[in-house]
């Protein structure tokens, strides 16, 4: 099949790398070229702009935020360059409001539209072991769907309404923010009592704890490994953000992400631009005075 792919950061690399190792004609495009280039080694095709970019029967991208995916494909009128019955397969983890946008622009011009966020750090995306949550009208779902296993161990349709992926993203990530806070406060009480951190969370993520997104995170803090970020803190800030949008929305409060917000905003100023979200045990610490 002929794939565009648009965005090629840590993650939208490695998926696109599997896209190509599963045998299908990629053509990739980011803002810095530099990134195109381990893909083109590859055998990918580098377009030059994203219009040259759109040009296959289904279109990927993964590109940072609601900013940067306005700007591509609505602001540039990128979508009045693609074919009228391509598929347009994004990624990106954005605002319940733009993606109700973006799924209205793409049927005004008779252009598919398939929300897949996923769940999974960088190295899951390169093992090809990414959990995607995908929604959008059943046929267009089915065409992507051999692209979307070629990325992923599993996909987890939520309907036909696009929005609804998002919803379940931003979700996901709420409850990742949380445990990480939870984490970050529960071991520094540990600390202050003289109960080392990585101690005390071997304890909690082999016992009470025993998943995945606390045994990762947990071994993040235990280790105090907050670079290179996996995700990094200003992501996890935009996403908590995204979540308060969607709840005040929908009239749901969602009181634990306006505390973990605030964390957020203090790791931040506190210099954790380039630092993994697990760094919130640093604000946490720093509060207790033990850092």
């Amino acid at each position: 099949m002929n794939i565009g792919f648009l965005g090629l950061g840590a993650m939208g690399s490695a998926m696109a790398s599997n896209l190509l190792a599963a045998g299908h004609t990629l053509t990739v495009w980011n803002r810095s070229e530099a990134a195109t280039e381990p893909l083109a080694s590859l055998g990918a095709k580098v377009a030059r702009s994203p219009g040259r970019a759109v040009q296959g029967q289904v279109v990927h991208s993964m590109l940072a935020n609601d900013q940067a995916v306005r700007a591509v494909f609505l602001d540039s009128g990128l979508l009045d360059e693609m074919d009228r019955g391509t598929v347009h397969v994004n990624h990106a983890t954005i605002s319940v409001a733009l993606a109700r946008e973006l799924a209205a622009e793409h049927a005004r011009r008779g252009l598919g539209y398939v929300a897949a966020p996923v769940f999974g750090r960088p190295d899951m995306a390169a093992a090809a072991k990414l959990n995607t949550v995908v929604a959008g009208h059943p046929a267009q779902v089915e065409t992507v769907r051999p692209l979307l296993q070629a990325m992923g161990s599993r996909i987890w349709p939520v309907g036909d309404v696009p929005e609804r992926a998002n919803v379940v993203k931003l979700a996901g990530n709420f409850m990742l923010a949380c445990a990480i806070e939870s984490m970050a406060e529960a071991s520094t009480l540990s600390r202050a009592h003289g109960v080392d951190a990585a101690d005390f969370l071997e304890i909690m993520t082999a016992t009470l704890f025993a998943a995945p997104a606390y045994q990762g995170y947990g071994r993040l803090i235990a280790e105090q490994r907050y670079t290179p970020a996996g995700f990094a803190l200003p992501l996890g800030l935009k996403d908590v953000n995204l979540a308060l949008a969607a709840g005040e929305a929908a009239r749901v409060p969602l009181p634990f992400a306006g505390v973990v917000r605030d964390a957020l905003v203090e790791a931040l100023a506190g210099g954790g631009e380039q630092r993994d979200w697990a760094a919130l045990a640093q604000v946490a610490a720093r509060r207790a005075h033990l850092e």
